[in-house]
């Protein structure tokens, strides 16, 4: 005899696989280069029905939020610290490493994403948040930086997704030639008297 518990259990289990299929399908067909994937095609990608989809999610609003909460989460989970304790070249080095593999990883979302946040409080949030998340990384990593808000500020904003995109794709520099610049900028930035 199955008790109403586990049926509840049952649909809950359900209910999580098909919300994470969906959040599984958009961030699919956005890294697959459909940076602007209709509602149908998700739903048809996860395998759902749309009432499924909007049974879900309240609005398109709402599936960007979760799909950037799952692009960040997995960038936290692929993210390895490195010790602050290294000399400042091989703390330069590790960290450029580090952050154009990431940018790499996040390029077709974040593509995605810069065409619909004109218009979407969420990808706002989450673009301040991850922006934020860049500036404490630094703060440890760097203590050069000694509460210099405008080294900070610079060190910020070419370690972001928009400098690299524009190493990457106006330039045509490749992966490790983009990382060599972005490396050069940091160096020059942290070597420079304050």
């Amino acid at each position: 005899m199955t008790s109403s518990s586990q049926r509840v259990d049952g649909r809950t289990a359900r209910s999580e696989r098909t919300r994470n299929a969906i959040v599984d399908a958009h961030i699919s067909l956005i890294t697959g280069g459909d940076l602007r994937p209709t509602a149908d095609r998700i739903a048809r990608e996860a395998g759902v029905s749309l009432r499924a989809l909007w049974s879900h999610f309240a609005d398109m609003e709402a599936l960007f939020a979760a799909s950037s909460q799952r692009i960040l989460d997995r960038r936290d989970a692929s993210h390895e610290p490195i010790s602050a304790d290294l000399p400042l070249d091989e703390r330069i080095s590790a960290f450029c490493h580090q952050r154009a593999r990431m940018l790499e990883q996040i390029g077709p979302a974040a593509r995605a994403a810069a065409l619909k946040e004109p218009f979407s409080p969420a990808l706002q949030r989450y673009r301040k948040l991850h922006t934020e998340r860049v500036r404490d990384e630094l703060r440890g990593l760097f203590p050069e930086i000694h509460g210099n808000d405008e080294l900070l500020a610079a060190l910020t904003a070419v370690s972001m997704w928009n400098t690299w995109d524009t190493l990457r794709t106006p330039m045509e520099l490749g992966p490790d030639n983009a990382r060599a610049a972005l490396q050069r900028t940091i160096t020059a930035l942290l070597s420079s008297p304050p």
